[in-house]
């Protein structure tokens, strides 16, 4: 049997569980296609599956091999596939309820594959799938947001933030952003109003009852202090936890989790078309290899990273 070198988990817990491993190198099925992974990325997403707080959720069997980006190229395609050619040159996300792209190798669904920017490289490909799905869904499909309106996006220098104020500016909003050590990463990217929460609280700067549209990616207490600066019927989105129903009606306002469901195909083949024409840009501060994701997974739990982490698996 073919095998590869991949990252895995034998078990729950912190960064140390991952191992540098060979395992056996994976099949595609019907309507799946299997990508020679040239590069990944981190997200929290894979850290929280390490961690253990989406096994209920998606049932995932270990051991595991972790990853939800891949930029690469077609090595095979499945039974029936005509969407795809090996040769092909795609990014996609994958490894949400399976194995995932820390390896060389990975099969994933074709809904979910698309043809890679032209203008990047693999490395920067990679990080894109999994933060701009969930950025467009909060933004675009949950918070309807428009022109003329105003989001506020906290740590918006980070994964997710830095693609949704670039998307939230497409759209015509204005932008204030919550970050930390990367106030000059925000004004770059655009931001209309940078605000340093370790220096004021947010809710001091930002009028209430002002934004249209709360993008929350950090939990903890920034949630519950964001809901009094909506307007009447704005919407708070959240990617960490279900904000509270109860809470939302008794402001007069709405609430939304992104869990960012497949497929991503589509929205993929749209994303790539403004990359190409220099609308959206990811950052990508560090990369790292393959065996050194657990050094990648110790940074982004810091939650102050820039961007994303690329992670070298194969040229």
């Amino acid at each position: 049997m073919n095998t590869m070198d991949a990252v895995r988990i034998h078990s729950y817990g912190g960064p140390e569980v991952l191992t540098f491993e060979q395992v056996p190198r994976p099949t595609p099925g019907e309507g799946e296609v299997l990508i020679a992974v040239h590069a990944t990325s981190i997200n929290p997403f894979d850290a929280a599956v390490r961690a253990g707080y989406m096994a209920d959720y998606f049932g995932h069997e270990l051991p595991l091999t972790l990853g939800t980006d891949a930029a690469g190229i077609i090595e095979e395609v499945g039974p029936g596939m005509q969407a795809f050619s090996p040769g092909d040159e795609v990014y996609a996300r994958g490894g949400v309820s399976r194995d995932g792209s820390y390896a060389e190798y990975v099969a994933v669904a074709a809904d979910d594959v698309a043809i890679k920017p032209k203008t990047l490289d693999f490395i920067h490909s990679a990080a894109i799938p999994h933060v701009v799905l969930t950025a467009w869904q909060a933004l675009y499909e949950a918070g309807n947001l428009r022109d003329g309106q105003t989001a506020l996006i906290h740590a918006a220098a980070g994964g997710v933030g830095h693609i949704a104020v670039q998307l939230a500016k497409l759209r015509g909003a204005k932008v204030i952003g919550t970050a930390s050590t990367n106030i000059d990463f925000l004004e770059e990217l655009g931001v209309d109003q940078a605000i340093n929460y370790r220096t004021k609280p947010f809710e001091d700067v930002v009028g209430q009852g002002s934004v249209d549209v709360v993008l929350d990616t950090v939990g903890d207490d920034t949630l519950d202090r964001s809901w009094s600066l909506l307007k009447p019927d704005g919407m708070l989105v959240s990617t960490v936890r279900p904000p509270s129903e109860e809470t939302a009606q008794a402001h007069g306002v709405r609430q939304h989790m992104v869990y960012a469901p497949p497929p991503i195909g589509a929205t993929l083949t749209e994303v790539a078309a403004l990359v190409d024409s220099g609308q959206i840009n990811p950052e990508v501060s560090r990369v790292i290899e393959l065996r050194d994701v657990r050094t990648g997974h110790e940074l982004i739990e810091t939650r102050h990273t820039r961007g994303k982490i690329g992670v070298h698996v194969m040229d």
